[in-house]
């Protein structure tokens, strides 16, 4: 049976203060009889703090990226063993953001995905459609080349260590959004390239999130779409309140 999650993304926001009071914020206002897993992907700086903060509840603490080396020269970079000996256990990876401001291609990607899951990290791997793709029509061709490219070369994957985070980049912050049916329609898609690759077993039990601007007034729609298993939260992630609406929203 696929889980459902929410992640929150908070990508290069609030100092140290901020984090541990959101943190502390979330949890009083969590109910922690949920089904739903909860994720929340502090800056780099704070993860530490932020596994500290969350010990004994339900909420999980993951990476927003990661090396696909294990050491070496590689200034600014982090290890998967750097993250592991802090007690984090799962990451972002392929962020639209990361692909654009960042550069990182498909075969980086598939690097790091390989790493990731070799030491037994939970991966939200990210995929997406830029506006010019979605207004010619395009947007299947790109999100099947993207899987092709990454995920669709690992011969075998553990449904417990991958989530699909299916996000339309011409939806995140740009005032544009999708629609439910918008969601539904790419979801399901990229559930039947899965089953032809890896079998209905796979794709039954494989969770795909969505993450184009979700917002409380938003989550329960797209959130009540068949193949949709919940999503990765970007700037609502920030407000509590708005964040703890979205989780109960499914």
């Amino acid at each position: 049976m696929r889980k459902k999650i929410v992640a929150g993304n908070w990508k290069m926001n609030n100092d140290l203060t901020m984090t541990t009071d959101l943190i502390e914020s979330v949890k009083s206002k969590l109910n922690f009889n949920t089904d739903t897993q909860v994720f929340i992907s502090p800056s780099f700086p704070f993860l530490h703090e932020a596994i500290k903060k969350c010990k004994g509840t339900l909420i999980n603490v993951t990476a927003q990226n990661i090396n696909e080396n294990e050491s070496g020269a590689y200034t600014g970079e982090v290890s998967s063993s750097m993250l592991k000996s802090i007690g984090i256990n799962s990451v972002i990876i392929g962020h639209s953001e990361r692909r654009q401001y960042f550069n990182e291609c498909d075969s980086t990607l598939l690097k790091k995905v390989n790493k990731a899951l070799s030491e037994n990290f939970k991966v939200f791997f990210c995929i997406g459609e830029n506006i010019d793709d979605r207004n010619n029509n395009n947007y299947f061709n790109i999100i099947k080349q993207q899987l092709n490219n990454t995920i669709f070369n690992i011969d075998k994957i553990d449904v417990n260590n991958l989530i699909i985070a299916y996000e339309p980049i011409w939806a995140i912050g740009t005032g544009l959004t999708a629609s439910p049916d918008q969601a539904q329609e790419m979801h399901s898609f990229i559930r039947k390239l899965i089953k032809d690759k890896y079998g209905s077993k796979i794709s039954k039990n494989l969770s795909i999130i969505y993450g184009g601007s979700v917002k409380p007034s938003s989550a329960r729609d797209i959130f009540g779409k068949t193949d949709v298993d919940g999503g990765l939260i970007g700037g609502a992630s920030l407000k509590a309140q708005d964040f703890i609406d979205i989780v109960n929203s499914i």
